[in-house]
């Protein structure tokens, strides 16, 4: 029995099905998350299908997230969609259930779940959420297509990433046959807020970039509060340093209420993930995240940021 197979079981299975997804949810988190609640609810309406976590307010256009009370996990089934790692996972009840499914395209570090299907080739969970739903058969909804479509131009940079392949692009185009307003998603995730735009500013100014390209900047408590920036909306400008073209890889440090920073690293080419696990974190080649304890581990951070790309020019 095919991997997809056994996961099309399952739901079968169960008549309670929770769906998380991992903390500071992005729109492929979200996508894959309500884009498989949609699809079940759709194909199996008797069924009970709730989506757990903290909502997200600069993703509020996308949908929001149930109320799931403590008794709604005995007997049910979770499935986790787009987290590499346990402690990402959005609340912590998502092993109080009967059956664990992992269903993700990052490296697979962390191997958790009953389940486990995790194809790093994959664009983004979203991606996989569709594959599956059509070698499954079922019926879309609008809605769904929706949600789902959302997540893949979300992690795909609007097809602008390498991660985007012919099937990525075959998946993409099946679910923009469906019925939901393309420009109007489109315009409203390649908008931002004034005070973004304004962060994005300080972004440009204070970007410290080396000769290869290597750059960094970081956003201090002070900075997001004067700007009136949450941690989460300042994952808007992560992808700012990119647009310049002599720069290669960055890293952004935000400081979190805790002191500690939140290190969101990206490259155009050369391989930053091996950074991002000496560093308490992970994730993709040219897409990751890490922690930094002190503003000398960010230091040191932005050196092995160098480094790479001082070896990578000889």
């Amino acid at each position: 029995m095919s991997i997809y197979a056994q996961i099309l079981a399952k739901i079968k299975d169960y008549n309670t099905i929770i769906i998380h997804r991992h903390q500071r949810p992005d729109p492929d988190a979200l996508g894959s998350q309500l884009g498989l609640k949609e699809l079940i609810k759709h194909n199996f309406p008797q069924k009970r299908v709730l989506a757990a976590g903290t909502n997200e307010p600069s993703l509020s256009w996308m949908a929001s997230m149930d109320r799931v009370d403590n008794t709604a996990y005995q007997e049910a089934l979770v499935i986790v969609t787009d987290t590499a790692n346990r402690p990402r996972i959005d609340d912590e009840r998502y092993g109080s259930g009967d059956f664990l499914i992992k269903i993700d395209h990052h490296p697979n570090e962390d191997v958790y779940g009953d389940i486990v299907y995790v194809d790093t080739q994959a664009s983004s969970a979203s991606e996989i959420i569709t594959d599956f739903a059509l070698s499954a058969g079922f019926d879309f909804s609008d809605e769904a297509a929706r949600l789902l479509y959302a997540g893949i131009v979300g992690d795909t940079g609007r097809f602008l990433y390498s991660a985007t392949t012919p099937k990525t692009l075959r998946l993409a185009a099946k679910l923009r046959e469906y019925d939901f307003d393309f420009a109007s998603l489109s315009r409203q995730m390649d908008s931002f807020s004034f005070k973004i735009a304004k962060l994005q500013g300080y972004i440009f100014e204070h970007l410290q970039v080396d000769d290869n390209g290597a750059a960094q900047v970081t956003l201090t408590r002070d900075i997001l509060d004067s700007f009136q920036v949450t941690e989460a909306e300042s994952s808007a400008i992560v992808g700012s340093p990119g647009k310049i073209d002599s720069v290669q890889s960055w890293a952004i440090f935000v400081e979190q209420p805790e002191g500690h920073y939140r290190v969101r690293l990206r490259s155009k080419t050369a391989v930053i993930n091996e950074i991002a696990k000496r560093h308490d974190g992970g994730g993709h080649p040219l897409a990751s995240g890490a922690n930094s304890y002190s503003l000398e581990e960010n230091e040191q951070i932005y050196q092995e940021i160098r480094e790479v790309l001082a070896h990578a020019a000889h």
